[in-house]
C-alpha cells in the first residue's frame, strides 16, 4: 500500500486520457483499488490545498464521479485537521468509490459557498461536452465569490486531451492540481492559461510507452581541450533582403554554442556583427563546403522568385537543415521529396495553416497536426507559441509551455531558429537539437525580464546556456 503524502512531481510523461486510464488499471491489476488510489490522490491535493488556504475556510464542490470522490477526501482530511469545510454537491455520487468516499466525509453539505478557498471537483478528465448552463453557472458562482481558486485534476470544463474550453467564460485559478500524471490540458492553450500554478500528485503510475513527455533542462558541457570552431559546429544562415531577421538569427546560433556563423544574403548588411562571416560566394558554392554541420534557411529570406530559388537550392543540397519563417511559407511537398538529411521545420499558427494545406493535414489539434506535419514532412517540427509541441516522424511529442509572454515580440521565432540550427550542428541529432534550444530559448525569456527586445533575447542564450551547463 503507498502512503497518501506522494505530492512530489516524479514523472514528467503526459498522458492522454485512455493512456491514464491504462494505468490506473494497471495500478489495480497490481493489488491497488479505486479507493485506495482515491486516498492518495485526495490525500495529496488536500496538502496543497491546505498549503494555499492557510487557515480560510473552504468550499469543495463534488461531482459524480471519482473526480467528486477525491473531492469527499480533500474535504475530509482539511475537516480532520481543523479547517472550516463546506462540500456542495449538485449531484448524488455514481460511483461506488465515490459514494464511500461521501460515507466518509463528516462535515457539512450546503448549496453554496464563499469567502476562502475554492476547490473545483465537479468534473476531472474524461469531460468530452459542455457543462450546461446549471452546472457551467454553479461553477462561475463559487469562484466568483472565493478569494482563491484550486482545481483538481483539471478545471471542470476543460477537454483534457486538447486543452480545449469546452464552456464560455470559465474561471481562472491560482492552482491546478494534477492527479496521477500530467495531462495535455495542463501544457496546451487555451487550457493552460486558466490554471494558475500547477501541481502534480503522483499515485505510483509506471513509465507508459510512447508517452508525450515535458520538455527538460538540457546538459551541456564545455567545449574539450582540442576543440576549434569547426569541431562544435559551423551553420550557414541563408538570408535575403531583411537584414535584421538574418542577423538575430546569425546571433542566436553564436550564443547557443555553433563554432562559426556564416550569412548568404542577397542584399548588403552595413551592420553585421563582426562575430559573423559575411559570404558574398554564389550560394551553390557555399552549400558545397563540407565543414557545414547545418543550415537556416528563411529569416529575413523573402517571398520572391529569388527566395524560392534559395529555399530550392538549400534543400536540394540535402544538408542537415532548419526551416524557418518565409521558408515555411514556400515550402512545398515536392521540394523535400528527394531528401534524406535532417530537417526541422519551425511553424506558428499561421505557418501551421499554411504548411496543412500545402500538406494536405486534415488533423485537428496542436499536437495531432504536428505529428501530422512531421510525419508529411519525415521532419521534425518545432510549432512555436505559448504551448510549443515538439513532434518527430517516428511519434515522439514534448510540450514546452513557455516561461514568458514576453516572447510575444517581433525577431524572437529568428532567435530560436538560429539556436535549433546551431544545436543541430553541435550534436546531428535534430529531436535533441530542437529540444535543447527550445529549453535555451525559453530559459533565455525567463533570464531577460520584461519588455525585453530580441536583441537582448538573443544575447541572454548564452546566460541560459551556462545554466545548463
Amino acid at each position: 500500500m503507498r502512503t497518501s503524502d506522494a505530492v512530489l512531481p516524479t514523472c514528467s510523461q503526459v498522458l492522454t486520457v485512455a493512456q491514464m486510464r491504462a494505468a490506473e488499471e494497471a495500478l489495480i491489476a497490481g493489488g491497488d483499488t479505486v479507493d485506495s488510489l482515491m486516498q492518495i490522490a485526495g490525500g495529496g491535493a488536500a496538502e496543497w490545498v491546505w498549503r494555499v488556504a492557510a487557515g480560510r475556510p473552504v468550499t469543495v464542490l463534488c461531482g459524480p464521479g471519482n473526480n467528486g470522490g477525491d473531492g469527499y477526501v480533500i474535504a475530509e482530511a482539511l475537516r480532520r485537521r481543523g479547517l472550516a469545510v463546506t462540500v456542495v454537491a449538485p449531484m448524488e455520487p455514481k460511483t461506488g468509490a465515490a459514494q464511500r468516499a461521501r460515507a466518509a466525509y463528516g462535515g457539512t453539505l450546503a448549496e453554496g459557498g464563499k469567502g476562502g478557498v475554492f476547490v473545483d471537483c465537479l468534473f476531472g478528465s474524461g469531460l468530452t461536452r459542455p457543462l450546461g448552463a446549471e452546472f457551467a453557472d454553479l461553477v462561475r458562482e463559487l469562484a466568483r465569490h472565493h478569494h482563491y481558486r484550486v482545481a483538481i485534476d483539471l478545471p471542470s470544463g476543460v477537454a483534457s486531451d486538447s486543452g480545449a474550453l469546452l464552456d464560455e467564460d470559465l474561471p481562472h485559478y491560482g492552482l491546478t492540481v494534477a492527479l496521477g500524471a500530467w495531462k495535455f490540458a495542463h501544457w496546451l492553450m487555451p487550457a493552460m492559461e486558466r490554471m494558475g500554478d500547477r501541481r502534480l500528485v503522483a499515485i505510483g503510475v509506471d513509465a507508459v510507452g510512447g508517452a508525450a513527455t515535458l520538455l527538460a533542462r538540457p546538459r551541456f558541457a564545455a567545449p574539450p581541450a582540442d576543440a576549434h570552431k569547426y569541431t562544435r559546429g559551423l551553420v550557414l544562415v541563408v538570408g535575403g533582403g531583411m537584414a535584421g531577421a538574418s542577423m538575430l538569427a546569425c546571433e542566436g546560433a553564436l550564443r547557443a554554442g555553433a563554432g562559426a556563423v556564416r550569412l548568404s544574403s542577397t542584399h548588403p548588411h552595413p551592420s553585421v556583427a563582426p562575430d559573423v562571416v559575411l559570404k558574398d560566394q554564389p550560394l551553390a558554392e557555399l552549400l558545397e563546403e563540407k565543414r557545414t554541420n547545418a543550415v537556416l534557411v528563411g529569416p529575413g529570406l523573402g517571398l520572391d522568385d529569388g527566395a524560392k530559388e534559395r529555399l530550392a537550392s538549400v534543400l536540394q543540397a540535402d544538408l542537415p537543415t532548419v526551416a524557418d519563417a518565409d521558408a515555411l511559407t514556400l515550402l512545398t511537398p515536392n521540394l523535400i521529396e528527394r531528401r534524406s538529411a535532417a530537417l526541422i521545420l519551425t511553424p506558428h499558427a499561421g505557418e501551421m495553416d499554411r504548411l496543412a494545406t500545402s500538406f494536405a493535414i486534415e488533423a485537428e489539434g496542436k499536437v495531432a497536426r504536428a505529428q501530422a506535419l512531421a510525419g508529411a514532412a519525415r521532419a521534425v517540427v518545432v510549432a512555436k507559441g505559448p504551448d510549443t509541441v515538439i513532434a518527430t516522424p517516428d511519434g515522439r511529442v514534448v510540450l514546452a509551455p513557455s516561461p514568458s509572454s514576453w516572447l510575444a515580440v517581433a525577431g524572437t521565432g529568428d532567435v530560436l531558429a538560429g539556436a535549433i540550427a546551431s544545436r543541430l550542428a553541435a550534436i546531428h541529432d535534430p529531436f535533441d537539437a530542437a529540444c535543447q534550444a527550445v529549453w535555451l530559448h525559453g530559459e533565455a525569456a525567463r533570464l531577460a525580464g520584461p519588455a525585453f527586445l530580441a536583441s537582448e533575447l538573443a544575447k541572454a542564450v548564452s546566460r541560459a546556456y551556462a545554466a545548463a551547463l
